[in-house]
C-alpha cells in the first residue's frame, strides 16, 4: 500500500516487509540500482507493551516536505495501520527519509530546522545581540541624531518634541509587537518583512510588498551613502580641498564608498558583522561625547553660539513650540520619523540567525527602547543647554547688572549676559533653530561627532546593502515573479546572494549619480511604512481569522492594537508626503493585481485563506436562516460527468448555467468493493479539482465509492451541498447504449431519474450524436503520455550509463537501446482513420467551449414544470458563447386557436421579461406519426417486448414472472397516446429544428411502477433521435420564474 504521506523526492515509497525485532536494512527502491541503503525501523513493542506499527509523537514527523537539511521521518499512513495484516504482523516502516535530492543544499532552505547549524558546515549564525540588537540600533541611530534632532526640538519645543518621538516609538513598538507575534508562530526563514507578510497574508500581499521593500532598501543605500559623501564634501570645503565641484565630489566619494561597502558585504556576513561592531563602538563614543560635552563649562565662543550648559530657564524657554518658515507639527514629524525606521534590520537577515523566533522579538523591542531613550535623552540635554537663536558674535554681551531689563524672546540668553535680540529682526546662523551642527558644538570633542555621523551613515548603508539582496533572494526563491528566478541562487556556505548584491550595487550607484534624493526620500520612507502597516495588519488578520494554526509563542500583543498600528502607519504615510503615499499604494495595488492574475503555485496557509473559510461558513449559515425565494433562484447543478475531463460537453453546459454565480458539482461514482475503489477515490479528488481549476471551471469535484452506480448517485443526491448551498438540478448524459446494455444497467439509469424526481431535483439529460463521452480517448492519451515519460526516463538512464566511463559506453548504449525498442513496441500506433475519428470526437465534445455562430436555441416547452425548461435556455443566451443565438419558443396549441395561444404565451414571456425571436404554436401535435417513424419505434422496442397477447394465459404469466422488466402488450395499450406523442414530437422536431444550435425539450415523466424502464428509455430515445444536441429538461414543478417585483 502506498504511503501518501511520503513526499517523493528521488525515492519511491518504503517497502513494508517481514523483519526481525533486531532491525535491518532495505534498499531505497528507486530502481536506479545505485546500491544505496536506508535504515529500516521495524514494528516495536515500545512503550505500549505490544507489537505495533504506531509511532510515538516526534518532531521529525512534522517536518515540511521542503526540508533539506535533515531527515524527515515517515509516519505510517492511516491505510497502512487499518489494512488487514498480510505479513503475520511482522511489518517494518522506514524510519527516515533523506530529502536532499533536488535541493541546493543550503541550511537556510530547511523550513523546520530549529537546531543551530553553525557546526555542521561552517555556516555563520548570529545571536540576538549581534544579529538583531546591534543592527537595529545602528539602523535607527542615523544622521538625524547628530544633524536634525536639535532643529526638531527647536521647532516643536521639547513638549511637542517628546510627542514626536513618542508617536514614532508607538508606531515602531506596535509594529515590533506584531512582528514578534508573527515570527513566533512557526519557524522563520530568510526574507524579513517579505517572509512574514507573505506567509501571513499570502503571496499577493507578500509579493507586492517584498519587491518594493527590497527596492527601498537598495535606494536607501544610496541615500545613506550620499549623506556620508555630503559630510565629507563639507569637510573638504572647510579645508579648501574640493576635487572638482561639490556635486561631482559627492558622486565620486559616494561611488567609492559603496564599492568598499560592497566588498565588505561580499566578503561574507562575518566580516560585515565585524564592521558593524566597529561602527557601533564609534557611534556609542560619539553619543557619550554629547552627554559629556553638556557638562563641560561652555567657552565664550560656545556661549556666543547659544550653548550655556544646563539652565532651567533655557529648558523652560524651549518648552513651547516655535514653528517657523511654514513648518507645522506634522511637517516636523515627517522630517524626524525616518530616523525611527530601521526596526526590520534584524528581521531582514532572519535566515542568518541562530534562533529567529527568540532573537527577533527580544532584539527588536530592546533596540526600539534603547534608541528611543537615546533620542529623548540627547534632545532634552540639548533643549536644556542651547537657546533657539544666537548670533555667534562674542561681542554681543550685556553689561553686568543690566539683566533685569531682559524681556522678549531671548530672555534666558539675556539673563546669561548675552544680547541676541538682533535675531528677532535678522536671521541668525547659530542656535538650535539655525545651526545643524549644534551637536558638534555641544560635544566635548567635535571631531567625534563627525566620526559618529560617518558611523551612522555607513552602518545604515551597510545594513541596507545586506538587507536588500537577502529580501530579494527570498522573494525570487519563491518564484512569485518568474522573470526574477535568476537572482534566487546563492553562493558559498552562507548562501550569499551575490547576484542580488550586484543588482543592489547597480541601483545604489544609479541613485548616487543623481546625487539629489530630496524627491525620492519620502517615497522610500513610505515604502518602509507600507511594510510596517502590512506587518501590523498581518497580525490583526491572523488573530481575526481565529485559525487553530495561529499560536504565537509571544503573548504580549493585541489584535486591535495591531489594527491601530496599521491604520497609524497609513496615516503617517500621508503625513510625511501625500503624493508619495498615493504612489506607494498605486505601485502596491499594481503588483498585487499582477501576482493575483499570475496565480503563483504556492500554498503557505495564509490568514487570507483562513478568513475566506470563516466568511464562507458564516455566509452559508446566514443563508439557512432565509427562506428560498423565487426571485433568488439560481441553477445549482450536480453533474454526473465521471472524471470531469471525460464528458466536457456536459460540464461546459453546466458551467454556462452556473458560471460564477451558482454551484456546480461534478460527480463520479466508483463502482466496486470499497477496499478496491477507495484508493482511486482518494487519488482522484485533488487531481480532478486541480484539472477544473486549470481549465477555469468554477466547479467542485465529488466522488463516492459504492457497490452500484445508482446507490452512489442516490447518496450524492441526498448528501451533497451545505445548507442552502446545495444542488437543485441533476445533469447527466443520455444512455445511448441502452439497447445493448444489460438489464441491470438500464434499470439503474432509469432508477436514477426516478430518484431525482423523488428528491425533487430538476433534471437535465443531454444527448449528442457523438462526442458526449470521450473517456476512451482520454485514457489512450494518458497511456501514451505515461509511456512517453517512461521513454524519457530510459533515455536519462542511457546518458547516466554513458557518463560512467568509456569502457562500458557501447555496452550501456546497446542495453538502453534495447530497452527503448522494447518500450516502443508496447504501444501500437493508431491508424490514420482512428486518429481522424478521435479528433472529430474531441472537437465535437468541446463544441460548447467555442463561440456559437448565429443560429437558434429552440425551446419546446410542452409542459409547465415551474419554468426551468424556459429559464435554462434564457441563461444560455446571456453568456458570451451563445449571445448570437436567438431563442425560439415552441408550444402545443389547439386547432382553431393558434393566435390566441401565441398571444397568451407572448404576454407571459413579456411579463417574465424573457427575450425571444419567435413563438411557434404546434396545433397538429395530436396527429398520429407516419408509418416509417412508428416502424422505427417498433423496431427499437422489439427485443424488449413480451408479446404475451399471442400466447396462452399460462405461458404469458410465466413470461411475466421470468421477465418482469419487459414491455407487455397491456402496457403499450395503456400508454399508446403518450408513446404516439413522443414519436410525433420527433417528427416535428425534425421538421422545425434540424438547423438549431441547441434544442431544449420538456422531458416526459414515467409514472413510477407503471412504465417499464425499457419503454421509458425508448420514449427518450425516439424523442431525441437524429437531432442536433438536445437537452431534455424537467423542473421540480416549483416556480423558478416570477413576474412580481
Amino acid at each position: 500500500m502506498e504511503n501518501d504521506a511520503y513526499d517523493r523526492i528521488g525515492d519511491e515509497p518504503p517497502n513494508y516487509e517481514e523483519t526481525s525485532f533486531s532491525g535491518g536494512t532495505t534498499s531505497n527502491g528507486n530502481g536506479t540500482g545505485n546500491g544505496e541503503h536506508r535504515a529500516v525501523r521495524p514494528s516495536v513493542v515500545s512503550a505500549f507493551g505490544h507489537d505495533t506499527l504506531d509511532r510515538v509523537p516526534n518532531i521529525d514527523f512534522y517536518r515540511n516536505a521542503g526540508s533539506v537539511s535533515g531527515n524527515r521521518a515517515v509516519r505510517p499512513s492511516l491505510q497502512e495501520l487499518h489494512d488487514v495484516f498480510q505479513k503475520n504482523g511482522r511489518i517494518s516502516v522506514t524510519n527516515t527519509v533523506e530529502d536532499r535530492e533536488g535541493s541546493d543544499g543550503t541550511p537556510s532552505d530547511d523550513v523546520e530546522s530549529v537546531i543551530p547549524l553553525d557546526n555542521k558546515d561552517g555556516t555563520v549564525r548570529f545571536g540576538w545581540i549581534k544579529g538583531v540588537l546591534v543592527r537595529c540600533m545602528l539602523n535607527i541611530w542615523g544622521v538625524m541624531l547628530f544633524i536634525r534632532l536639535s532643529w526638531v526640538f527647536g521647532q516643536a519645543g521639547w513638549g511637542l518634541g517628546i510627542v514626536v518621538i513618542a508617536l514614532s516609538c508607538v508606531v515602531t513598538t506596535v509594529t515590533g509587537l506584531s512582528m514578534s507575534a508573527i515570527c513566533t508562530n512557526g519557524v522563520v526563514r530568510g526574507g524579513g518583512a517579505y517572509y512574514l507578510i507573505s506567509r501571513s497574508l499570502g503571496p499577493e500581499f507578500g509579493g507586492s510588498i517584498g519587491l518594493i521593500f527590497a527596492f527601498a532598501n537598495a535606494v536607501a543605500v544610496a541615500m545613506y551613502v550620499v549623506g556620508f559623501a555630503e559630510t565629507v564634501v563639507d569637510l573638504l570645503k572647510e579645508n579648501d580641498a574640493i576635487m572638482i565641484d561639490e556635486l561631482n565630489d559627492i558622486r565620486i566619494i559616494g561611488c567609492i564608498s559603496v564599492v568598499l561597502l560592497l566588498g565588505i558585504s561580499v566578503a561574507g556576513m562575518e566580516w560585515e558583522a565585524k564592521a558593524q561592531i566597529g561602527l557601533l563602538i564609534i557611534l556609542l563614543v560619539a553619543i557619550a561625547n554629547v552627554f559629556v560635552g553638556t557638562g563641560i563649562p561652555a567657552s565664550t565662543d560656545k556661549k556666543s553660539k547659544g550653548f550655556f550648559n544646563y539652565d532651567a530657564k533655557i529648558f523652560m524657554e524651549n518648552l513651547p513650540p516655535d514653528f517657523r518658515d511654514g513648518e507645522t507639527f506634522f511637517s516636523v514629524f515627517a522630517i524626524f520619523f525616518p530616523a525611527a525606521t530601521g526596526i526590520l534590520a534584524g528581521a531582514n537577515i532572519s535566515g542568518d540567525l541562530k534562533d529567529p523566533q527568540d532573537a527577533l522579538p527580544k532584539g527588536t523591542l530592546l533596540a526600539i527602547l534603547i534608541t528611543g531613550v537615546t533620542y529623548l535623552g540627547v534632545a532634552l540635554c540639548v533643549s536644556a543647554t542651547v537657546v533657539r537663536d544666537a548670533t555667534g558674535n562674542i561681542n554681543d554681551t550685556i553689561a553686568t547688572g543690566m539683566e533685569m531689563l531682559c524681556n522678549g524672546t531671548n530672555t534666558a540668553a539675556c539673563e546669561q549676559g548675552w544680547n541676541f535680540s538682533s535675531c528677532d529682526v535678522n536671521s541668525c546662523k547659530f542656535g538650535s533653530m539655525n545651526n545643524f551642527q549644534v551637536m558638534t558644538m555641544v560635544s566635548g570633542f567635535g571631531p567625534l561627532i563627525t566620526a559618529g555621523t560617518f558611523s551612522a551613515t555607513l552602518s545604515s548603508a551597510l545594513a541596507s546593502l545586506v538587507s536588500a539582496p537577502k529580501v530579494f533572494q527570498a522573494l525570487c526563491k519563491d518564484n512569485i515573479y518568474t522573470a526574477l528566478k535568476f537572482f534566487a541562487k546563492g553562493h558559498g556556505k552562507n548562501n550569499e546572494p551575490i547576484r542580488g548584491y550586484v543588482l543592489t550595487f547597480i541601483i545604489a550607484v544609479a541613485f548616487i549619480i543623481i546625487a539629489d534624493l530630496n524627491v525620492i526620500a519620502p517615497i522610500i520612507s513610505n515604502f518602509f511604512l507600507a511594510s510596517y502597516a502590512l506587518i501590523n495588519f498581518s497580525c490583526f488578520h491572523a488573530s481575526y481569522a481565529k485559525s487553530p494554526g495561529w499560536r504565537p509563542a509571544y503573548r504580549y500583543y493585541n489584535m486591535w492594537l495591531s489594527l491601530f498600528g496599521a491604520v497609524l502607519c497609513c496615516g503617517v504615510m500621508f503625513v510625511i508626503n501625500w503624493w508619495a503615499a498615493l504612489l506607494t499604494y498605486a505601485i502596491e495595488i499594481f503588483l498585487y493585481v499582477y501576482v493575483t492574475v499570475k496565480k503563483p503555485n504556492v500554498n503557505w496557509g495564509s490568514s487570507t485563506q483562513a478568513v475566506t473559510f470563516v466568511s464562507a461558513v458564516n455566509n452559508a449559515l446566514s443563508l439557512t436562516g432565509v427562506e428560498d425565494h423565487v426571485k433568488n433562484f439560481r441553477p445549482q447543478c450536480m453533474v454526473l460527468t465521471g472524471a470531469p475531463k471525460n464528458r466536457p460537453a456536459l460540464l461546459d453546459l453546466a458551467h454556462c448555467f452556473t458560471k460564477n454565480y451558482g454551484l456546480c458539482l461534478t460527480c463520479e461514482v466508483f463502482v466496486g468493493p470499497r477496499t478496491e475503489t477507495l484508493t482511486d477515490v482518494n487519488a482522484g479528488m485533488e487531481k480532478n479539482q486541480m484539472w477544473l481549476n486549470k481549465k477555469k471551471r468554477k466547479a467542485f469535484y465529488a466522488a463516492v465509492a459504492c457497490d452500484s452506480f445508482r446507490q452512489g448517485t442516490e447518496i450524492l443526491l441526498q448528501a451533497s451541498g451545505l445548507g442552502r448551498l446545495k444542488p437543485n438540478i441533476l445533469m447527466m448524459g443520455f444512455k445511448k447504449d441502452w439497447r445493448t446494455a444489460d438489464t441491470a444497467g438500464v434499470q439503474s439509469y432509469v432508477g436514477i431519474l426516478h430518484d431525482a424526481f423523488d428528491f425533487e431535483y430538476g433534471t437535465v439529460v443531454l444527448r449528442m450524436n457523438q462526442g458526449l463521452d470521450i473517456s476512451h480517448i482520454i485514457k489512450a492519451q494518458e497511456e501514451m503520455e505515461r509511456e512517453a515519460q517512461e521513454q524519457k526516463d530510459l533515455e536519462k538512464e542511457e546518458l547516466a550509463e554513458e557518463n560512467k566511463g568509456k569502457s562500458i559506453f557501447r555496452k550501456s548504449r546497446n542495453l538502453s537501446t534495447q530497452g527503448l525498442t522494447s518500450r516502443a513496441s508496447v504501444t501500437t500506433p493508431q491508424s490514420p482513420q482512428v486518429v481522424v475519428v478521435n479528433e472529430r470526437l474531441v472537437s465535437t465534445s468541446t463544441q460548447f467551449q467555442r463561440k456559437q455562430g448565429k443560429g437558434t436555441i429552440d425551446v419546446w416547452w410542452m409542459f409547465d414544470d415551474g419554468g426551468l425548461t424556459l429559464l435554462l435556455p434564457y441563461i444560455l443566451t446571456t453568456r458570451k458563447k451563445f449571445k448570437d443565438c436567438k431563442m425560439r419558443i415552441f408550444i402545443a396549441g389547439q386547432p382553431g386557436r393558434v393566435e390566441q395561444d401565441r398571444h397568451e404565451m407572448k404576454s407571459l414571456l413579456e411579463k417574465f421579461r424573457i427575450k425571444y425571436a419567435d413563438i411557434h404554436v404546434i396545433d397538429d401535435i395530436t396527429q398520429n406519426p407516419n408509418s416509417n417513424s412508428w416502424k422505427m419505434f417498433e423496431d427499437m422496442i422489439e427485443p424488449f417486448r413480451l408479446h404475451e397477447g399471442s400466447k396462452s394465459t399460462t405461458l404469458a404469466e410465466a413470461l411475466r414472472k421470468d421477465n418482469p422488466w419487459k414491455i407487455s402488450d397491456a402496457e403499450l395499450d395503456t400508454f399508446e397516446e403518450k408513446t404516439n406523442l413522443q414519436v410525433r414530437l420527433n417528427e416535428l422536431l425534425q421538421e422545425n429544428s434540424r438547423a438549431a444550435n441547441l434544442i431544449i425539450v420538456s422531458m416526459p415523466i414515467a409514472r413510477l411502477g407503471s412504465v417499464s424502464d425499457h419503454l421509458y428509455m425508448a420514449w427518450l430515445d425516439i424523442l431525441t433521435k437524429n437531432l442536433p444536441p438536445t437537452m431534455l429538461i424537467r423542473g421540480n414543478h416549483k416556480s423558478v420564474l416570477t413576474f412580481y417585483s
